[in-house]
């Protein structure tokens, strides 16, 4: 739900700022440490396997494109309103998604399905349809903001017309997405993911005060109408249903396309290092999208925050912001960060759309195929940007189609997520290989922060 409404700010008193090095050592090592334990070797048929930088991709691919141009948009908007008072939020939501999306994962390199299949064998038909349906109409309208705000963004940058950079971006990323060789294609991915370290040095290159962004990781509920739509907003922007899908979709591909790795119902013995692969893969994604989070909440609360600019439209407008604030090479690197995400996140919400319609009618799918082999799964990948655009193209505000998104998305999770979790735990349907009990209580947590944001978000528009 990468929207938040216009509302007052709120922020505690200065202090003194302690080195921030040693906090954020500690910081990202204990945001990190599920993943470092999986990789760390064990004995396997008197065989010592690790799994390394190498095995990162479907995990890592997910997470950047979990810090799309909406969801900058919304931590610039709650850095600007709430200035630091909502770092804590990144941290306490980091397990909920890391295991959101671990389960789906699991199901889908388990099974050998992705997950809009398996709901369609196991649940009513019409349910499926229905959060297939919401998904698209939602990533089509998540596409469209997205691809306004890239143009905005590059408008600041290079000037001209924004639509014309709108398109320009599209027809590249159909076109890479379409006609490279998926292999090839996800090494550019990965690649381009190191753009969100321009979020990280925006953070260094103004002036934050890090002893209150330390002392506000120590979570802290307040109340108020906005500081409860910001946390709807923040749940939203965390645990998006096209991740879960996107993700899974990838996972399927992998027990498909390889005669050596087949599902795990069918291959245990590769269980062990899959599922170490899995969580660290998955684990080391959502952990990058969450300190990137905490960083663009940073910069927004130590430039617009700390200025009295409490309201911010989208994040081209949070980076045309920067400029008298914090200097144009800062605005420069914030502009360039969103074009990237941009290019990250579309095609895995183009993706997701393909995934979930060829998984629900058994098309033949996969973006390691040919055209010719799934013609069908990438005209739906083609025709949900070619939509985007239009909605680009439509006389409509930015922020209005990011709210109609973030609650279709908002009310997507809920059921998508009951429905997974109840069949993580089925033998029929994951043999062996049922989530733990730990993952289960941590899902249903996520699933339980889901209904609540869905709720808060319905009396909102009653009130």
């Amino acid at each position: 739900m990468g929207v938040l409404n216009s509302g007052t700010r709120a922020r505690g008193p200065s202090g003194r700022r302690p080195s921030l090095v040693p906090w954020s050592l500690v910081a990202l090592g204990a945001a990190l440490y599920p993943a470092m334990m999986a990789a760390n070797p064990v004995r396997q048929s008197g065989a010592r396997r690790r799994i390394g930088l190498r095995d990162l991709g479907p995990g890592l691919l997910t997470g950047v494109a979990d810090d799309d141009p909406s969801n900058i948009a919304t931590y610039s908007q709650v850095g600007a309103r709430f200035g630091y008072q909502m770092l804590w939020t990144l941290w306490v939501f980091y397990p909920l998604v890391a295991v959101i999306q671990q389960v789906s994962a699991q199901m889908a390199r388990a099974t050998g399905k992705g997950l809009a299949e398996n709901l369609r064998e196991h649940f009513p038909p019409w349910i499926c349809y229905s959060l297939v349906a919401a998904l698209l109409v939602a990533n089509v309208i998540n596409i469209g903001a997205d691809l306004m705000a890239m143009g905005g963004a590059a408008r600041l940058l290079w000037g001209g017309p924004r639509l014309a950079y709108a398109v320009g971006f599209l027809v590249v990323i159909v076109s890479l997405e379409v006609w490279i060789r998926y292999e090839r294609y996800a090494r550019v991915l990965e690649v381009l993911s190191l753009s969100l370290l321009a979020y990280v040095i925006t953070a260094f290159s103004v002036r934050v005060d890090w002893h209150q962004a330390l002392v506000n990781l120590v979570p802290t509920v307040m109340p108020g109408r906005h500081y409860a739509t910001a946390l709807v907003a923040i749940a939203g922007t965390t645990i998006s249903p096209y991740l879960l899908f996107w993700q899974a979709g990838q996972e399927a591909e992998i027990a498909q396309r390889d005669p050596g790795k087949q599902p795990l119902v069918v291959r245990p013995a590769q269980a062990p290092r899959e599922l170490r692969r899995i969580r660290f893969d998955t684990y080391i994604g959502m952990a990058l999208s969450q300190i990137v989070g905490f960083f663009i909440v940073v910069t927004a609360a130590a430039t617009l925050g700390a200025h009295g600019i409490s309201h911010v439209d989208t994040a081209a407008a949070a980076a045309a912001a920067l400029a008298p604030l914090a200097g144009p090479w800062t605005q420069a690197l914030f502009a360039a960060g969103l074009v990237a995400t941009g290019l990250l996140a579309i095609p895995a919400m183009a993706g997701a759309c393909a995934y979930a319609l060829a998984g629900v009618f058994r098309w033949p799918q996969g973006l390691e195929a040919r055209v010719g082999a799934a013609p069908r799964f990438y005209l739906v990948l083609v025709a949900v940007c070619v939509a985007g655009l239009g909605v680009a193209f439509l006389p409509v505000d930015s922020m209005r189609a990011l709210y109609l998104s973030a609650a279709l998305n908002g009310i997507v999770a809920v059921p998508l997520l009951v429905f997974m979790m109840i069949l993580s735990r089925r033998r029929s349907v994951m043999g062996r290989f049922i989530v733990s009990n730990a993952l289960l209580i941590i899902g249903w947590v996520a699933t339980l922060v889901m209904i609540a944001a869905a709720l808060m978000l319905v009396k909102s528009w009653i009130a």
